[in-house]
C-alpha cells in the first residue's frame, strides 16, 4: 500500500509499505477514505525526530470502510463506514471506565511513562503505524471504532477522530459560566472548533491569531477576532470590564511564536542524534510558552485556563507566583475521544451543521501530495486551516 512516512526533520515521503494485517482478535483493518493533517503532526515533522525511525507511517485522524475484522469484533463488519479515534484504548480498565481513555492502562507506554498509545505518533506513544495511508490496522477496535451513517460527506464525521473531541474537551475543561466570556488563543482547526463550541453554548467568544484567513473564518461564525499583540489583550480586557475573560482556551501549544530561544532549542533537539535528542526532550525540554503565558496573564482572577494545544517540555518555567496570586484553575490533557463522541454525534449529523463543519476544510489533496501539504500547513500558506488527504487519489 501507499503511505506517508517520516524520513527526517521536515522530510516526509509517500512510498510503498507492507499492507497491515490482523494481529489480534480485537483488530480491524480499515480502507481509509479521508485522513487529515493535524497540528500535532507538525511536532513530529519538526521537533520529535529523536523518537521516530525513518519509515514510520504518520497520521492519526482518519475514517474509512471496514475491510476485515478479528474474531472478537461484533459491532462492525466489512463494508461498514467508520471513524477511527486517534487514542488506542481498551474501554474496560480503571481509567477507561472513568472516561479517561487517553490514560488507558492496557495501552499505556510504560517505557516512556506516557498515557495510552496513539496512532502514528512516535515511540513516545507506542510507535503504532499511522493513518495517512491506504490501509490502517486499528487495535482495540471493539472499543474504538465508531460506525457512522452513509448520507453525509466524510468531513462531517472525520473530525470525531481527534480535533472535535479535543476542542469539546477544551471548552468543557474551561468551565465557562452561563453567559460568560471565553478567549481562544490560536485559530487553527482546534481553535476554530473550540471558538464555535463556546459560541454554541452561549458564551461571548474572542480569539487571537496572527493569520488573517483564520481570523476571517472565525468571524464568519460570530467570533470576535484580533491579531496578536498588546492591543488585542487590551481590547479583550476592556471588553470584559477590565477583568479579563472568565476562561481561556490555549489552542496553540508549543508551536507558539514569540520565544526565539525556545524555537532554536526545538530545532536543535530535532537535529541531535536519537539518544541525545530523546534525553534532551525527556529531561530538559523547554517549550515556546508565549501562548500559555498570554493565557495566564489574560484570564480574570479566579478564572480557568484550559490547554488543548500540546506542550512537550519537561523543564518549562511557569509563573507560579502569578498563577497562585490570581487563583487560576489550570486544566489540560490529551482528548478522551470516546468519552465525548456520543454527545457530539447529534451535532455532527444535524442538518443545520451547528458547528460549521462544512466550513473548516480548506484543502483536500491526494495522498501523493502529502509532503507539499505538510510544508503548506507548517508555513500557514494559501489560507490553509485544515487539510484532508484522499488516499484514493481524488482531489475532488
Amino acid at each position: 500500500m501507499r503511505a506517508l512516512t517520516w524520513q527526517g526533520t521536515r522530510r516526509v515521503r509517500v512510498e510503498d509499505v507492507p499492507d497491515p494485517r490482523i494481529e489480534r482478535p480485537d483488530d480491524a483493518i480499515i480502507r481509509i477514505t479521508s485522513t487529515a493533517i493535524c497540528g500535532s503532526d507538525l511536532h513530529l515533522y519538526e521537533v520529535l525526530g529523536p523518537f521516530l525511525d525513518a519509515g514510520d507511517v504518520l497520521g492519526h485522524e482518519a475514517m474509512g470502510v471496514v475491510e476485515e475484522v478479528g474474531s472478537a469484533i461484533t459491532h462492525v463488519a466489512p463494508g461498514d463506514r467508520v471513524v477511527v479515534p486517534f487514542t488506542i484504548s481498551c474501554g474496560r480498565c480503571f481509567f477507561c471506565r472513568r472516561g479517561l481513555d487517553s490514560q488507558c492502562e492496557t495501552t499505556q507506554v510504560t517505557e516512556h511513562g506516557t498515557g495510552a498509545a496513539l496512532l502514528g505518533y512516535s515511540r513516545l506513544y507506542g510507535q503504532v503505524p499511522g493513518a495517512q495511508a491506504e490501509l490502517l490496522r486499528v487495535p482495540h477496535a471493539d472499543h474504538g471504532l465508531m460506525p457512522v451513517g452513509e448520507e453525509l460527506p466524510d468531513h462531517r464525521y472525520l473530525f470525531l477522530s481527534d480535533i472535535l473531541p479535543t476542542a469539546w474537551q477544551g471548552v468543557r475543561y474551561a468551565d465557562v459560566p452561563e453567559g460568560g466570556t471565553l478567549a481562544v488563543l490560536g485559530l487553527g482547526p482546534v481553535g476554530q472548533l473550540a471558538a464555535r463550541i463556546g459560541a454554541l453554548q452561549g458564551a461571548r467568544v474572542m480569539a487571537i491569531d496572527p493569520v488573517p484567513a483564520r481570523r476571517e473564518m472565525a468571524a464568519r461564525h460570530g467570533i470576535e477576532t484580533f491579531a496578536p499583540g498588546e492591543d488585542a489583550v487590551a481590547a479583550i480586557r476592556e471588553g470584559t470590564s477590565g477583568r479579563g475573560p472568565d476562561a481561556v482556551v490555549d489552542a496553540v501549544g508549543m508551536e507558539a511564536h514569540g520565544s526565539p530561544a525556545a524555537h532554536a532549542a526545538h530545532r536543535a533537539v530535532g537535529l541531535l542524534p536519537d539518544a541525545l535528542g530523546r534525553a534532551a526532550l525527556e529531561k530538559a525540554g523547554v517549550d515556546r510558552l508565549a501562548a500559555l503565558h498570554t493565557a495566564l496573564d489574560l484570564v480574570r482572577r479566579g478564572g480557568t485556563v484550559s490547554l488543548s494545544g500540546v506542550y512537550g517540555g519537561a523543564a518549562s518555567p511557569m509563573p507560579l507566583l502569578r498563577m497562585f496570586d490570581k487563583q487560576i484553575q489550570l486544566r489540560m490533557g490529551q482528548a478522551n475521544v470516546r468519552a465525548w463522541t456520543d454527545t457530539l454525534m447529534p451535532l455532527v449529523e444535524a442538518p443545520a451543521d451547528p458547528l460549521g463543519l462544512d466550513d473548516l476544510v480548506t484543502h483536500r489533496l491526494p495522498l501523493e501530495e502529502a509532503p507539499a501539504a505538510y510544508d503548506m500547513f507548517q508555513r500557514k500558506h494559501d489560507g490553509c486551516v485544515k487539510i484532508v488527504l484522499d488516499p484514493a487519489g481524488s482531489a475532488a
